[in-house]
């Protein structure tokens, strides 16, 4: 039975999350679908790509992710499959695939080939995306429905600014419990922290100069900063909204400055 994960712009008040999965069920009765998301903000590839990221290697090796983020139809549009680390993924190529992939490679890479129906023709995410995807999921090959392709467009994530006491950074997600998720990794912390203290300086002339392990280990109400279940840096309020309350939204800058004392 194939695995077959879902995340879209499409939200909930309308049919077109159905209509996806009622084309999924009519190919693939047996499927298992499993939805990560439909709530990302419309064309928000990136953002779409920080949840698969985060998201997808907790599924069994060969599982499907059907990717429904700016895939309504124009003229030239491309639709791209993918083997990476063992899971497939299917979309279109309109930049999230380098997201995902970052600096790693593709095990493979296919433009699919199917013919568009045109019964479906301002809705080729439950057309030609869904055929791919059942196509995989029922163990068929990429190469039996594409064409090789040496790279997707490529798009690149911003980038932290680095120098020898400083990270500079961006909010990237804010998560439903309001905890916000910059695009500083642990590793790139590490690399440049090398033992010493820090101060997180955001809006509001905010700092923080202490990591925590879990949220719990400070006050409720209190403000903290950690690697979460992401590896990116958070910060967090301890059972409150860090978003709101400390005015971090998305693409707002945050900065590391490390210290000459050593960490605490």
């Amino acid at each position: 039975m194939g695995v077959i994960t879902l995340t879209t712009d499409l939200g909930h008040r309308d049919f077109y999350q159905a209509a996806l999965k009622g084309s999924i069920i009519s190919q693939l009765p047996e499927v298992r679908l499993v939805d990560i998301t439909h709530e990302i903000p419309s064309f928000d590839i990136q953002r779409a790509a920080v949840v698969l990221r985060n998201a997808f290697h907790y599924f069994p090796d060969g599982t499907v992710h059907l990717i429904g983020i700016d895939t309504v139809f124009q003229e030239g549009a491309h639709y791209t499959m993918m083997k990476f680390e063992d899971h497939f993924f299917v979309g279109a190529d309109n930049g999230i695939f380098s997201i995902i992939l970052g600096d790693k490679t593709a095990q493979e890479l296919f433009e699919i080939d199917i013919m568009q129906d045109l019964r479906y023709l301002h809705f080729p995410l439950a057309d030609i995306l869904t055929k791919a995807a059942c196509h995989i999921a029922k163990g068929g090959a990429l190469s039996e429905i594409g064409q090789p392709i040496e790279r997707p467009l490529k798009k690149v994530m911003i980038q932290p600014l680095v120098d020898n006491n400083t990270i500079k950074g961006h909010v990237s997600y804010i998560d439903s419990f309001g905890n916000v998720i910059s695009n500083i990794s642990k590793e790139l912390f590490n690399d440049v922290q090398l033992g010493r203290g820090f101060k997180l300086h955001f809006k509001r002339n905010e700092t923080i100069s202490r990591l925590s392990w879990h949220y719990n280990e400070v006050p409720e109400g209190e403000k903290l900063c950690l690697f979460g279940i992401s590896n990116f840096l958070e910060i967090a309020i301890n059972k409150g909204h860090a978003s709101r309350l400390l005015g971090l939204h998305q693409d707002e800058i945050i900065m590391i400055e490390f210290l000459d004392t050593p960490r605490r």
